[in-house]
């Protein structure tokens, strides 16, 4: 008898629809706040369409980092408090930075300190919120419009973080792929590749289930198919709605087994030398995918499913894959010595991700020569 396994994501998930119409049907005469990027010529002009389509809302924050900060996270906090009455709901249109934001201000309202707090172990859940949140992401890469955490990052301290509340899932996820045709190469390249780690993270991992492993397949070959010409045609509308699924779908797949070895590993990175995210967790791949195969009859099939019967070749077609667009599987391309780099898996294995690994540091170590 197979072991049993629980599969859940309550998010109500919108595709196609036009963004503006969707998000006034969403919010349903609710006050909202409207928080999204600053400093860039599109956002300005969705503030603009957003409030004259959907209605004046009761607070713009537009306070938003790449990387969520605690020092970005008190003055966005301070901005959704200027609001002259706390709002029904939060909007975030935006990418994974925008949507991580949101969990925040809606678990933090205007004083970030009570999540700081709950983060740093000071204190319980009691002193959050949970404003409901609808998420418009305008990047394909993260899935944080179909999870319940939001990643926080503390740079004095070199610490990440992971806000995770069950009641921090957005209400509703609205998927309007003409939202993301004006990011550039480089970000459509790096979160695409964020959502394939996703999707493999999410099937070598102890959390694995049938469902997530389905949702898991289905992005990691839209991915592997799609993204290489979405990069050569960044205007090409079904493209980017390939790319936008398949990234939804591969949050659907993680949403319920959290990410894995890979995902631990790039928090190093990210932190000590910059790395942009969506590199920092994919280009160990295909040294991670090598450690694990014939680890797992059910992760084997899954991989089988994706990549065919030979999985040696396949993980060298992975290699092949992200080297040919421009991305290193190297580690000490990446500035990193290789006496760090044993370091770091070791840290890696032992965080919270990486737990979640169904793979041994033996096998990973061997790999990763």
């Amino acid at each position: 008898m197979a072991e049993p396994w629980i599969y859940k994501n309550p998010v109500t998930v919108t595709f196609g629809e036009e963004c503006t119409s969707a998000i006034r049907a969403r919010l349903a005469g609710r006050s909202y706040c409207l928080l999204t990027y600053n400093d860039h010529p599109y956002f300005d002009r969705m503030v603009e369409t957003i409030t004259r389509e959907v209605g004046r809302p009761a607070v713009v924050v537009r306070d938003v980092e790449p990387n969520p900060s605690f020092d970005g996270l008190r003055i966005a906090c301070a901005s959704y408090g200027r609001a002259a009455s706390k709002p029904e709901a939060i909007v975030a249109f935006g990418g994974g930075s925008v949507i991580d934001t949101a969990k925040v201000l809606a678990a933090s309202g205007d004083d970030f300190s009570r999540v700081q707090a709950f983060l740093e172990g000071r204190s319980g859940p009691e002193r959050l919120g949970g404003t409901p949140i609808i998420a418009v992401p305008t990047t394909a890469g993260t899935g944080s419009e179909v999870t319940s955490w939001a990643t926080v990052w503390d740079t004095d301290a070199k610490q990440k973080y992971s806000l995770n509340r069950p009641n921090l899932y957005p209400e509703h996820a609205i998927l309007d792929p003409r939202t993301s045709l004006d990011v550039p190469r480089g970000l459509t390249l790096s979160t695409g590749l964020d959502a394939l780690s996703h999707a493999l993270e999410s099937i070598w991992n102890i959390n694995a289930n049938p469902v997530s492993a389905n949702h898991a397949v289905l992005a990691a070959g839209e991915i592997l198919a799609a993204l290489p010409r979405l990069l050569d045609r960044l205007d090409d509308v079904d493209l980017r709605g390939r790319v936008a699924r398949a990234s939804l779908f591969a949050g659907l797949a993680f949403s319920n087994t959290k990410t894995a070895l890979a995902h631990s590993l790039s928090y190093y990175l990210t932190l000590h030398h910059g790395t942009v995210h969506g590199i920092a967790c994919s280009f160990s791949l295909p040294a991670v995918m090598r450690s694990v195969i014939g680890r797992d009859a059910e992760c084997d099939a899954a991989l089988t499913r994706i990549f065919g019967d030979d999985l040696a070749a396949a993980a060298d077609r992975l290699e092949a894959f992200l080297t040919g667009l421009g991305v290193s599987t190297r580690a000490t391309d990446y500035g990193v010595t290789r006496e760090n780099w044993i370091g770091a898996i070791d840290d890696a294995l032992k965080g919270e991700r990486g737990r979640n690994f169904i793979g041994s540091r033996e096998a990973v170590l061997a790999a990763a020569a």
